[in-house]
């Protein structure tokens, strides 16, 4: 396997919240990870940078378990984006992406030439190249957003993993956010694995999708097999319109009448 989930289950003392999940995600494509609330999407997220624990099973990459190797070795080639991050007030967005770099300094060391032109590269990338000096303090919530992830993209990861990139942003920042990041894994060629609560961008910006229900793997597939009005019943308890977004080539939702949510925490 190339990187995915192998048999992982979680639990919260007593509550078992995933049970001998395996996902496979294919390298340079955008896969989304859909479900309830509490159905443990982002719990599955945080197994990869060891926030939850314990586990069984566990993350692979290349063939091997992520627990051999080295904090080091994953941080230069897997960068985890969670869905609430914090900074220093004062932090200039220059400085927020360099911490991409740190994987990659030795102790004692200062900045490198090649650092600080991957830093350059990273801002270029994401449209902040003429905005480092300003407060991330200061900036509108996409701006942020574009923030952290031209920092993840200085990391030079070829795996992206994105815990819901789009909370708290109006639909116009949603949109940027989900372009960038379609932009950035065909132009670096990255595997993004990504958290969204919206069905409709997950139709639109995934090339493959895992829906989560019931402790596992509810449905897996291309956006026109997961995303159908059988699933939506299932998943979510609504009956849903599937209708076809022609100009994105991909199935649009529009929901109709919502019944008891069964799985809902």
């Amino acid at each position: 396997m190339y990187f995915g989930f192998d048999n992982v289950s979680i639990a919260y003392g007593k509550r078992k919240i995933l049970e001998n999940v395996t996902m496979e995600f294919e390298k340079g494509k955008i896969t989304t990870i859909i479900g309830p609330n509490g159905c443990g999407k982002s719990s599955l997220l945080k197994t990869i940078p060891r926030v939850v624990t314990p586990y069984t099973g566990g993350p692979v990459y290349m063939d091997r378990p992520l627990k051999s190797y080295s904090p080091r070795e994953l941080a230069q080639r897997i960068a985890y984006l969670p869905q609430v991050h914090t900074s220093p007030r004062d932090i200039t967005i220059r400085t927020l992406v360099s911490y991409g770099r740190y994987p990659y300094k030795r102790f004692g060391r200062s900045m490198t030439g090649e650092d600080r032109e991957m830093i350059d590269r990273a801002l270029a990338l994401t449209g902040l190249d003429k905005m480092g000096d300003r407060l991330l303090n200061n900036l509108s919530g996409g701006e942020k957003q574009r923030a952290w992830l031209a920092m993840t993209i200085c990391q030079q990861p070829e795996i992206l993993l994105l815990d819901e990139p789009i909370t708290y942003l109006d639909i116009g920042y949603q949109v940027e956010v989900l372009e960038l990041i379609r932009e950035l894994g065909e132009k670096l060629n990255i595997t993004i694995v990504m958290v969204l609560h919206d069905m409709n961008f997950t139709a639109r910006y995934s090339h493959r999708v895992y829906a989560l229900a019931s402790g596992g793997v509810y449905a897996a597939g291309a956006p026109e097999e997961v995303i159908s009005r059988a699933n939506m019943e299932g998943l979510f308890s609504i009956d849903a319109q599937i209708l076809r977004d022609e100009k994105n080539q991909c199935p649009f939702l529009i929901p109709e009448k919502l019944g008891t949510h069964s799985q809902k925490a």
